[in-house]
C-alpha cells in the first residue's frame, strides 16, 4: 500500500512539474536603418529572444584634408552603438528599447583666421527609447537628431516562427512613444 502511494505521489509531482513548464519564448528578427539627411548611412540586424538585448558597434575612419596646403590628417573615429531588445510580442507589433550612442562630425568645417581648413569637431549623440512599437509587416521611424544633421532610425521586426536565435548586423528604424536622447559636443 504504502508502494502505490509513493508511486502515485511521484507521478502526481512528475505530471505537476510537466505542466508548469514555461513555454518557448518568442525570438524577433529585427532591423534597423540609419538614414541621415534623407539617405540611408548604416543599418544592423539580429535575431533576438523576447527579454534579452543585443549590442553592435559599427565604426568608419574618416580623414581629412586641412590646413593652408590641404594635407589629409585628422583622423575621426565615427562610431555607432546601438543596443536593442524585444520587450514583448502582441496583436499591435513588436516592442523594442532601443539605446544608441554615435559619434557625429561637424559638417560646417571652420577655418583659422587665415582661412586654413581645421578638421571638424566630433560630437557625442546619445539616445533612449523605452518602447517604441512597430506595427506588424511595417517600419516606425525615430528621430535621433532634428537638423544638422537629421538623423532617423527606422525599425523593423518580426516574429520569427522557428524559433532559431541567431545574430547579424545592419539597421533602420521607425519611432512612435516618448524618447529622450542628448547631444553633447566634444
Amino acid at each position: 500500500m504504502w508502494k502505490t502511494s509513493i508511486v502515485a505521489m511521484l507521478l502526481g509531482a512528475s505530471l505537476l512539474a510537466h505542466g508548469q513548464q514555461r513555454p518557448a519564448q518568442q525570438v524577433v528578427q529585427w532591423q534597423l536603418q540609419v538614414v541621415k539627411d534623407g539617405q540611408q548611412i548604416d543599418s544592423f540586424d539580429g535575431t533576438t529572444t523576447v527579454g534579452q538585448a543585443r549590442t553592435d558597434t559599427h565604426h568608419q575612419v574618416v580623414q581629412h584634408e586641412v590646413g593652408c596646403k590641404d594635407q589629409p590628417a585628422g583622423s575621426i573615429d565615427l562610431s555607432r552603438t546601438i543596443t536593442v531588445s524585444p520587450l514583448r510580442v502582441d496583436p499591435e507589433g513588436v516592442m523594442f528599447s532601443i539605446d544608441t550612442q554615435e559619434t557625429l562630425e561637424d559638417d560646417n568645417a571652420a577655418r583659422t583666421d587665415i582661412g586654413c581648413k581645421l578638421p571638424p569637431q566630433p560630437r557625442q549623440v546619445s539616445a533612449s527609447h523605452p518602447g517604441l512599437v512597430v506595427p506588424p509587416d511595417q517600419w516606425a521611424s525615430w528621430t535621433i537628431v532634428d537638423h544638422n544633421p537629421n538623423l532617423v532610425y527606422r525599425v523593423h521586426g518580426n516574429v520569427v516562427s522557428n524559433g532559431a536565435n541567431g545574430n547579424g548586423a545592419n539597421g533602420g528604424m521607425s519611432g512612435n512613444g516618448a524618447a529622450t536622447g542628448s547631444s553633447n559636443p566634444n
